[in-house]
């Protein structure tokens, strides 16, 4: 299932698109895949890279990105054109997938401001992970959708400061990457 994020012909829609990435965890392969979408220019909207297996040094990366079905064909073909990639999937298209991001969240305020900050909060079930007298530091796991209406409710709270992971991607069911 694609995200269309306004259409116009079919063919050039602009979808958002979720790849799972195996690599060889080795220098310089971040800078490979990143190279493939700026020298295309191609937009990266979030990623994430961290070792999944230290005995094998494979390393995951998980990237969002948008473009029509054509540009989408494109970034996956040459992704998996790339020597130390071992394997790319397409979250989006092969099916149902779990998204997660995390984000810390500042907010500075007094009053019935500070009150409802927490309120807000308790409701998105976020954690507040440091306090002073006039600030909070929130901690929001969940889809990135969720993280966004969460900082959406919080600007006119006092928010002034945030730091995001990105998305955390993997598909469902009982097939791995």
């Amino acid at each position: 299932m694609t995200s269309a994020l306004y259409s116009s012909a079919p063919d050039t829609a602009v979808e958002r698109h979720t790849f799972s990435v195996l690599v060889e965890n080795e220098p310089g392969v971040l800078a490979r895949v990143i190279g493939l979408f700026s020298g295309r220019g191609y937009n990266i909207e979030s990623l994430t890279v961290a070792e999944v297996d230290r005995v094998r040094r494979l390393s995951r990366i998980n990237l969002v990105t948008t473009g029509s079905r054509m540009i989408i064909e494109q970034i996956k073909n040459q992704l998996d054109r790339l020597v130390p990639i071992h394997k790319v999937r397409d979250l989006t298209v092969e099916g149902a997938h779990l998204e997660r991001e995390i984000a810390l969240i500042k907010v500075v305020g007094s009053g019935e401001k500070r009150v409802e900050s927490l309120r807000i909060a308790d409701i998105f079930r976020a954690h507040v992970v440091d306090s002073t007298n006039t600030s909070f530091v929130f901690e929001m796991t969940g889809r990135p959708e969720k993280v966004d209406a969460f900082i959406r409710l919080m600007e006119p709270l006092g928010l002034i400061e945030i730091s995001r992971a990105g998305v955390v991607a993997m598909s469902r069911g009982t097939d791995g990457i």
